[in-house]
């Protein structure tokens, strides 16, 4: 029988003490028996700490210090991690029963880099709200999974090989560090390796206080700058200059080495031009017409698929005829 593999759970938290004993549970209660809990606490002033020495024997190791945010803490983790495989758990997420055996199973393919299961949103007290669709995959669009990023970092799990090539994340990005981390592994692995699957795998918690309700508008204007960085490292003026008129970024981020080195530049051509449909549509969405059209001003739509074709056309049909007030009538 072959040995399971080792996996590593890293958990940052910070004054999370009403969830964490919740998160902690959902790890240990895994009965997972190769398992590395690893909780970096950035100094909580609440009963963090007594939950966390509560389960002190079960941990594989536990600091609580100050640091630089989520990332920074992330990082700590990521550096001690010893498992073949690896994730983090936020302290306010929590596991569904078995998640841990369900994804070491399909780690059981040796070409499988990246696991990718679903998850449920719920409520602060746990109530459900609705089903995740897990990490966005477009398969045979590479470009398009790329230029329309969103990873359910929650339930999608990677081989710890595979992160020594990637690095660790970007203690500059507050918000989108894993969506970052998720280009970088696409532009240097391409989709080979992703597996998906349709299993419930984590319980990710909607609260006042969680940056997702309460800081949305942050992870558009860190997006944006991570796409701008692209543009800009790949000497990309057109794009980078559409990118520049139309974000409410200024703030300065420490981005060189974020994304690798080395690229294909053809495909970061084609990123751009999907990521700016993506934004489009978004800006079309929000009524914010002009944003969106400066963003169609720039595409190039012999670089999309024909379905993004099709919605690169409308959108400009719908920005030059169609009226602000029917549009909104029409989503009512």
């Amino acid at each position: 029988m072959n040995k399971l593999p080792s996996v590593s759970i890293i958990t940052p938290s910070l004054n999370q003490g009403s969830f964490l004993e919740q998160s902690i549970q959902s790890v240990l209660g895994q009965q997972y028996p190769n398992l590395e809990l690893i909780i970096i606490d950035g100094g909580s002033d609440d009963n963090s700490i007594e939950i966390i020495k509560k389960y002190e024997k079960h941990i594989a190791y536990w600091v609580s210090e100050t640091d630089r945010g989520q990332s920074d803490a992330i990082n700590k983790g990521l550096r001690i991690a010893s498992g073949d495989i690896v994730n983090w758990l936020n302290a306010d997420d929590y596991y569904e029963p078995d998640t841990l055996q369900k994804v070491t199973a399909q780690f059981s393919d040796d070409q499988v880099n990246v696991v990718c299961g679903r998850g449920k949103v719920v409520t602060e007290q746990g109530g459900f709200i609705q089903f995740s669709r897990g990490t966005d995959v477009y398969p045979g669009n590479l470009a398009k999974t790329i230029g329309w990023a969103r990873i359910d970092q929650p339930e999608t799990f990677f081989r710890r090989n595979v992160l020594e090539q990637t690095g660790l994340l970007n203690a500059d990005l507050h918000y989108v560090m894993d969506k970052a981390w998720w280009i970088n592994y696409l532009l240097l692995f391409r989709l080979d390796g992703v597996r998906m699957f349709e299993e419930v795998l984590v319980n990710f918690r909607l609260h006042d206080a969680s940056k997702t309700v309460s800081q949305s508008e942050c992870f558009a204007r860190e997006t944006d700058a991570l796409f701008l960085h692209l543009a800009e490292q790949n000497y990309l003026e057109t794009e980078a200059k559409g990118i520049r008129e139309f974000t409410d970024t200024h703030e300065p981020k420490d981005l060189n080495n974020l994304i690798t080195e080395s690229l294909d530049l053809p495909l970061v051509k084609q990123v751009l031009h999907y990521y700016l449909l993506h934004r489009a549509d978004e800006f079309y969405f929000q009524h914010q017409r002009e944003k969106a059209k400066t963003c169609l001003s720039i595409i190039d739509s012999s670089l999309l698929a024909a379905e993004e074709r099709s919605l690169y056309q409308k959108l400009k049909t719908r920005c030059r005829w169609v009226p602000v007030p029917l549009v909104k009538l029409m989503r009512k």
